[in-house]
């Protein structure tokens, strides 16, 4: 088989659920039977490939499929439609918010699929199909991948939200300096997030609008279930959005509160200390004539007068409610 052609299968007729090699999987792309494959986007021969063994697409689709810079969007043209939905980057060394764009192309007889990284929802299906529980038509192809799709997004969704709340009783009963880097850290994961599934809400209805031969009733009503639930998803990212951003502001009022009451801390005390620093400095010069130099009790009488001194201050201080 090419190199890059990841998979392929036959999704009904006599064959279907069967992997197909390279030479039958042409015939059956280009016959009635229903077949799909699924190509890797990165591999320098993906172009070629779907030039030269489907070349009655048209050439829009030919460079949607291969572009690399994508976002997801719905697009009916003649009895098929290009769509792009995009997943949670379940990859080693990846986050999980630099989602994978699945592109592909779909019409009643044929299917085929690009991504650059590996997309479990993809494998789902294959799993499927190679049980003997795969889909059989187009539409319930769509249908089961933006269902998986989903099905990995709710549950980092509802994380992020528990997370989310952890962080508000945190930031309101003991705030910690630490807490700004994991308040700005999950606030641009879900940023990346709401950019990513925003659109994504907007194909699928875009899929259901346009109504393809493909599309069955079920299938539309199976995309319509998928869709609210991105979007109750989509919403949940947008309230957290400007929850952490209400919370990084809350943060950074009560930190800036505290080193204020720090810095009057300090100045009242240098308040008091300075005329204290004045007198005792005065009286510590070395030269002739000082008054009580010899006398025994003049440095109780000193000290007698700087704590008069220091209660004169707290009354003044006091009275203009600096206290």
């Amino acid at each position: 088989m090419t190199a890059c052609i990841k998979y392929a299968y036959a999704l009904n007729g006599p064959e279907a659920g069967q992997r197909l090699e390279h030479g039958h999987l042409v015939e059956v792309l280009r016959a009635d039977q229903l077949g799909w494959v699924h190509l890797d986007a990165t591999d320098p021969e993906a172009p070629d490939w779907i030039a030269h063994n489907l070349p009655y697409l048209d050439p829009a689709v030919h460079e949607s499929l291969t572009v690399t810079a994508t976002r997801s969007r719905a697009t009916r043209i003649g009895d098929g439609m290009l769509v792009v939905l995009r997943g949670v980057n379940m990859n080693e060394g990846r986050d999980p918010e630099d989602m994978v764009a699945v592109r592909m192309w779909v019409d009643e007889n044929r299917i085929v699929t690009l991504s650059r990284q590996r997309v479990r929802a993809l494998e789902d299906i294959c799993n499927a199909l190679d049980t003997g529980q795969g889909p059989e038509t187009a539409g319930a192809f769509l249908d089961m991948l933006a269902e998986r799709l989903n099905a990995r997004l709710e549950p980092l969704v509802m994380e992020l939200d528990t997370e989310t709340d952890g962080l508000e009783t945190q930031v309101i009963g003991d705030p910690d300096q630490s807490l700004r880097k994991r308040i700005v850290a999950m606030r641009l994961q879900v940023i990346e997030f709401y950019r990513h599934c925003s659109p994504q809400v907007q194909a699928l209805r875009a899929v259901e609008e346009a109504a393809p031969p493909f599309l069955a009733e079920t299938d539309r009503l199976g995309l319509a279930e998928t869709r609210q639930s991105l979007t109750r998803q989509v919403e949940n990212l947008a309230e957290m959005r400007d929850s952490l951003a209400v919370l990084r502001e809350e943060l950074s009022g009560q930190i800036s509160d505290r080193l204020n009451r720090h810095m009057y801390f300090l100045s009242i005390i240098s308040a008091i200390f300075l005329p204290l620093g004045f007198l005792t400095g005065l009286l510590g010069i070395n030269v002739g004539g000082m008054p009580g130099a010899s006398s025994p009790i003049a440095f109780w009488l000193v000290c007698g007068g700087l704590s008069t001194v220091v209660l004169a201050q707290l009354m003044v201080l006091r009275r203009a409610r600096w206290l």
